[in-house]
C-alpha cells in the first residue's frame, strides 16, 4: 500500500498508464524536481520560474480537490481556503470548467 505524500494516508492508485507516485513528502518531491530542472538547464538562463512552478502545481491540485469534492465549488473553496470567485477564476484559467 502506498501513502499520500501530503498527509500519510493510504493513496489511491495512479491513473491508468502513469507510474505510481514516489513515497516522499511533497516538499522533497518539489526539491528534487527543481534540482533536476536546474541540472537540465545546462547554463541556459530562465525567467518567470515562480509563475511556471505555480502553474504546474496549481492545475493538478485544483483538479484533485475538485474530484475529491465531486465538483462542489463551495466545498472546494473552503477546503483550499480560497474565495469561491477566486477558485472559479483559477478553474477557468486551467480549463477545469
Amino acid at each position: 500500500m502506498s501513502f499520500s505524500a501530503i498527509d500519510g494516508r493510504p493513496a489511491t492508485a495512479p491513473p491508468e498508464g502513469q507510474p505510481p507516485a514516489p513515497e516522499r513528502p511533497l516538499r522533497e518531491a518539489v526539491d528534487l524536481a527543481m534540482r533536476r530542472y536546474f541540472a537540465h538547464l545546462d547554463g541556459e538562463s530562465v525567467t518567470g520560474l515562480y509563475a511556471m512552478v505555480l502553474d504546474e502545481v496549481e492545475a493538478p491540485l485544483l483538479a484533485a480537490v475538485m474530484e475529491h469534492v465531486n465538483g462542489n465549488q463551495t466545498r472546494a473553496s473552503e477546503l483550499l481556503g480560497l474565495n469561491r470567485g477566486t477558485l472559479r477564476k483559477k478553474l477557468k484559467q486551467h480549463a477545469l470548467i
